[in-house]
């Protein structure tokens, strides 16, 4: 079967709510992608963010095999040791004390959200406590998680949602102190925003919103599910800045393209907030999805894969100034790491993905670049020279 007619078999199964490329993935290797009829594609998406490692990292592959052989799923009635083992690594990096593992970032976000509102309602007893969330923001399509995602167009359909949800504006801490009341309980953001146009927090911004919410007992959510697992060149983007949140949120690369996720708090949190009884998960810290996250975080330490990010990153920002200073449609390069936008108009990455690479938008006019993070310098070269070629032709 031909891939025109493998997608028009989807169509005939899948429920449509992905505007999908017509393109049918069948197999990875490294940086590159390769589709049905064995077209070869540079990916510059890695799943959104979840690829960290490129495709068939052999150690990954090994112990997730290994895994397989001994057990998939036990529930939470019992513990596991891949769990166990997990959980210590992730607090390691992190700086934080507890760990809650989930399926998905949307998991995580609709946990954090929960022990905000139970902290503070052993404080008072009350339940009517406000979240202020941020405009521009993501946070997932779930109800509690859409709840708290700043952009209209994804709740109207969806109405009403969880309620008492202020907005303000990212980077705007004025805006921000006027949504704060008495009843507000946590201010959540991504470290950086993803979907919503690749736009990161600035420091002082970071910094005077700790202080305000130590000041007032309100609970800090960073939201790191995008931005986290060394993208940024940090495990987590907040710690380039030294604000530690009271709650985190983890996902995509934390996997490795296994489903999980986690919701990360401190210990003062953990202790005047969830209960036996308030949050569960049938799958969630699965041992598979837990020796996941357990080789990962062994292999980024093995191999040193912050200080290759941090260092291809330099290379990558100035080829991609490079490249939006040669074209006026290009407003800005803007991002943090390897996680980066150009902010743009017209068809380019469909030009692209017919010439081999692959892009994804972040908001109507912004080309994502999430590529794995152990790209090199010339898969670098090599997507700068296909998406000059792609801009050029989009004006020509």
């Amino acid at each position: 079967m031909m891939m025109k007619e493998t997608i028009a078999e989807a169509e005939k199964a899948l429920l449509h709510t992905y505007n999908r490329y017509q393109l049918v993935l069948e197999r990875g290797e490294g940086v590159w992608l390769y589709d049905m009829e064995g077209k070869r594609y540079l990916d510059f998406v890695a799943g959104i963010a979840v690829f960290a490692l490129g495709y068939h990292y052999q150690d990954f592959d090994d112990a997730l095999k290994a895994q397989i052989d001994k057990i998939l799923h036990t529930s939470n009635y019992y513990y596991n040791l891949p769990a166990i083992e997990a959980a210590k690594s992730l607090k390691r990096i992190s700086g934080m004390d507890r760990v809650f593992f989930t399926n998905s970032g949307a998991e995580a976000v609709e946990g954090a959200v929960k022990t905000a509102r139970k902290y503070a309602y052993r404080k008072d007893g009350r339940t009517d406590h406000e979240i202020v969330a941020m405009n521009r923001s993501f946070h997932g399509r779930t109800m509690g998680a859409l709840s708290v995602t700043g952009t209209p167009k994804y709740r109207e359909a969806f109405e009403p949602m969880i309620g008492h949800i202020r907005f303000a504006d990212l980077n705007d801490i004025e805006s921000v102190k006027a949504q704060i009341n008495e009843r507000t309980c946590a201010v959540i953001l991504e470290t950086v925003q993803g979907e919503g146009g690749i736009y990161p927090a600035n420091e002082d911004f970071l910094k005077e919103l700790r202080g305000i919410c130590e000041e007032r007992d309100i609970l800090l959510i960073l939201d790191e599910i995008q931005c986290g697992m060394g993208r940024t060149g940090y495990y987590y983007a907040w710690q380039k800045y030294g604000v530690k949140p009271d709650i985190m949120t983890t996902a995509k690369a934390l996997g490795g393209g296994v489903a999980v996720g986690a919701f990360l708090m401190t210990e003062k949190t953990a202790q005047r907030s969830l209960e036996a009884g308030d949050h569960g998960t049938t799958y969630g810290g699965n041992p598979f999805a837990a020796a996941a996250v357990a080789k990962m975080i062994e292999l980024f330490e093995k191999n040193d894969i912050l200080r290759h990010v941090r260092e291809i990153s330099a290379y990558f920002e100035k080829e991609l100034d490079g490249l939006a200073g040669k074209y006026d449609f290009i407003r800005e390069r803007r991002g943090s790491g390897l996680m980066q936008g150009l902010d743009c108009a017209g068809p380019v990455i469909g030009r692209a993905m017919d010439k081999g690479l692959l892009l994804i938008n972040a908001g109507p006019s912004v080309i994502r670049l999430l590529p794995p993070l152990i790209i090199t310098r010339e898969h670098v070269d090599e997507m700068i020279r296909i998406l000059d070629e792609s801009l050029r032709e989009t004006i020509a």
